[in-house]
């Protein structure tokens, strides 16, 4: 009675909405004693850092969610505008769960964090951390010691500078100025800043002091991204550190500190390649997506294919880096 006149070979689609909703539906390797991949995903439910709407604890599992959209298998995805294949086999990228959090416990999470991070990066993974607030990438970028020196690129709406706040040191407010106090940090660009409420003057004052690069999204568009690659070290490795905040809220309501004028999807994708060309990304965190600010789930849907997009073109580099290697090989045997 069922059955299709035409002939066919049953699978097991594994649509969107089954199954356990892991990032991408990548494999889950929740213990990190035993992990064995190229890409790492590992999420942290963290909010304590937030100095107005609370609610990116749960900005992971809206990432992963969104994600399951763009997971119609696991043998890569092709991109016609470029007429490629990304993420592909042999490529191994699994799901770490979560970083566990103790509520009220700065510290305790924060040790958490790191101690994770720098597990994910002695297996030799490539660390990709899905927020929780923005002060997460401040344990994330300590973890990142033994791969640097490096060179941290922020894309976001504010500057993140502040020193401390009635003697908070530690939130969200704060990454930026923490990872310039970091030895194995050399350089920043922050790309994005704009809007009354980014920070005190004295805060841009400090930062440019430090040599960091202050664009915001008008100033990227005058000038176009190649202009903006002339102030980034090229070859360096990159730290790259994305508030959903640096994009604009009519395509990214879901975060507690919206700012009008954001990049649109468009340009992000565009920064986050020219960005993976022009440098080694040794690894990246999303940050800030609150879900419930946004009732229609376009907010993770957004960030989870702009974290794939930013994937994609990492390991592309790497593939190309890696082809060229054995050509040289080639000719000097």
């Amino acid at each position: 009675m069922y059955e299709s006149k035409r002939p066919y070979e049953k699978q097991t689609l594994n649509l969107p909405f089954t199954g356990i909703c892991s990032f991408g539906k990548y494999p889950i390797c929740t213990n990190l004693d035993e992990l064995d991949a190229d890409i790492a995903i590992i999420g942290v439910p963290y909010d304590m850092g937030t100095q107005w709407r609370s609610g990116t604890r749960f900005g992971p599992r809206s990432i992963r969610d969104g994600s399951t959209l763009y997971s119609f298998g696991l043998n890569g995805s092709y991109d016609p505008e470029r007429d490629t294949m990304f993420l592909a086999p042999p490529l191994k990228i699994v799901d770490c769960g979560d970083v566990d959090m103790v509520h009220g416990d700065l510290q305790q999470s924060f040790e958490n964090i790191e101690k994770a991070i720098r597990k994910i990066v002695s297996k030799g993974a490539m660390p990709v951390v899905l927020g929780g607030d923005h002060s997460i990438t401040i344990p994330v970028a300590q973890a990142l010691d033994t791969l640097g020196p490096l060179v941290a690129i922020q894309i976001d709406a504010h500057l993140d500078w502040a020193d401390e706040r009635s003697g908070q040191r530690f939130g969200h407010g704060s990454p930026m100025r923490r990872m310039a106090e970091m030895d194995h940090f050399t350089g920043m660009a922050q790309l994005g800043i704009r809007g009354i409420g980014s920070s005190i003057k004295g805060d841009f004052d400090a930062a440019r002091d430090y040599g960091s690069v202050i664009l915001s999204p008008k100033q990227i568009r005058k000038m176009g991204i190649d202009a903006v690659l002339k102030n980034l070290p090229r070859g360096a490795r990159y730290f790259v550190t994305f508030d959903v905040d640096g994009l604009d809220p009519s395509i990214a309501p879901g975060t507690g500190t919206p700012s009008p004028g954001g990049f649109s999807y468009d340009e992000a994708n565009e920064l986050l390649e020219a960005i993976a060309f022009h440098g080694e990304v040794v690894a990246f965190d999303f940050v800030e997506v609150a879900p419930q600010y946004d009732q229609t789930g376009l907010t993770g849907q957004t960030a989870a294919r702009l974290i794939l997009d930013f994937m994609g073109f990492i390991t592309k580099k790497r593939e190309q880096l890696s082809e060229v290697a054995m050509i040289g090989e080639g000719v000097n045997g």
